[in-house]
């Protein structure tokens, strides 16, 4: 059987799965979490391929590792993915036949995924100045797909190639123009995730509704589609616009920055980190980055936090419904977006204005269509899916290549 392997590393998560490239089928997830501290290995097999497992005699004690490394953070992304593949390599009659990786950045030179080659990775290369954290991560993790399967076709399935086309009046920031043709201009990030959900929002509506998508989780953002396409989205630059998320500040005054760093002497590098890892829910709080802890949490800091997270998100949409002259649509996804139905509410409540009225009780068991009949918007809870969006973008390319 020939599969597909998808590539989806955050900074502290390798998110893998395994593909039919005849039915597209998925075979398997591989999910590490916390790798950099106990990092285990956790594999789930679809029903379709359990059987094919159990057949094989491999035992769920065999699917489990525990990572050890010296180095650098790397090191943890590395012995994982190096142990997913031992245990794929073990399974009788399977090939995997090509690599699908989620590539943060593509500036607007991708619009559509490419089959990786070296012209493509010096390309790429190019653009860490535009994605310093996660650009040089997601190019390691190809030269280390290199190394570990030098003669399988990569594919890259790029976060920005969704918004590439948006208008110049949301891409541009007000700054000299030379430095807006220079690649300084509003990209927008979690494309794969918004498409994958604009699809299946297509499949709910041949009309071609004027929606919102909210992708709720540690990192959040929210994008307009309009006929299916998107028109604007919350992050910018960098993924660091935008809403408040775990520990990123989302939008805030430049003022604020220069302040830091002329009268509070912060360095570039104590900027970067306070800016990304040191704000957001974590710092408003200063108890947890997670939504969850925080929903948990009885104290007045946690409360504001969360709030806050609500609170912006409204303005968020207002802007976008702004953009869009008019909404039809709004669908939440993404960890938060998915799991809470008090974040739903809270959010639903400041947009009431909109003509969006949720149902309670639909909103509590988290069913497909949550807004009450006589909402004048339609409101939807969608799992999204970029994994799948990685693997049919990689089959597509390489049985055209091929």
């Amino acid at each position: 059987m020939n599969t597909i392997l998808t590539i989806n590393a955050g900074s502290s998560s390798l998110k893998l799965g395994l593909f039919s490239m005849d039915s597209q089928a998925l075979l398997l997830r591989l999910d590490t979490s916390d790798i950099h501290g106990n990092a285990q290995l956790k594999i789930k097999p679809e029903p379709v391929f359990a059987d094919k497992l159990s057949k094989q005699s491999l035992q769920l004690s065999e699917l489990v590792g525990t990572a050890a490394w010296q180095d650098d953070e790397f090191d943890a992304h590395h012995y994982c993915l190096e142990y997913a593949l031992q245990f794929i390599r073990k399974l009788d009659g399977v090939t995997i036949s090509g690599i699908g990786h989620r590539v943060v950045h593509g500036s607007e030179h991708y619009s559509t995924s490419c089959v990786l080659d070296e012209k493509h990775i010096e390309k790429l290369k190019t653009f860490i100045p535009l994605a310093p954290l996660h650009q040089p991560f997601n190019l390691k993790l190809i030269e280390l797909c290199q190394q570990l399967c030098p003669n399988t076709a990569q594919v890259a399935c790029f976060d920005t190639m969704f918004h590439v086309g948006q208008s110049r009046l949301e891409r541009y920031y007000a700054i000299p123009r030379q430095y807006s043709e220079a690649g300084v201009q509003r990209y927008g990030f979690h494309g794969l995730s918004y498409q994958y959900i604009a699809g299946e929002l297509r499949d709910l509506h041949s009309d071609s509704p004027k929606a919102i998508v909210c992708h709720l989780g540690a990192g959040a953002s929210m994008c307009a589609l309009d006929n299916f396409t998107s028109v604007a989205s919350s992050m910018g630059f960098s993924a660091l616009e935008g809403l408040p998320m775990g520990s990123r500040t989302g939008s805030i005054d430049p003022g604020v920055l220069l302040y830091l760093q002329r009268e509070q002497g912060l360095s570039l590098d104590e900027l970067e980190d306070l800016l990304y890892r040191q704000s957001g829910c974590l710092g408003v709080s200063g108890i947890s980055s997670e939504m969850k802890h925080l929903l948990e949490h009885d104290s007045p800091e946690a409360k504001l936090a969360v709030d806050m997270f609500c609170y912006r998100a409204a303005l968020e949409i207002a802007r976008l419904a702004g953009v869009l002259e008019g909404l039809d649509t709004l669908v939440f996804t993404g960890g938060i977006g998915e799991n809470s139905a008090l974040i739903r509410e809270h959010i639903s409540q400041r947009c009431r204005w909109l003509g969006l009225h949720l149902d309670p009780i639909l909103n509590a068991q988290g069913q497909l269509r949550i807004s009450h009949t006589e909402s004048r918007i339609a409101c939807y809870v969608i799992p999204t899916n970029e994994e799948k969006v990685i693997a049919q973008e990689s089959i597509k390319l390489l049985n055209t290549t091929n």
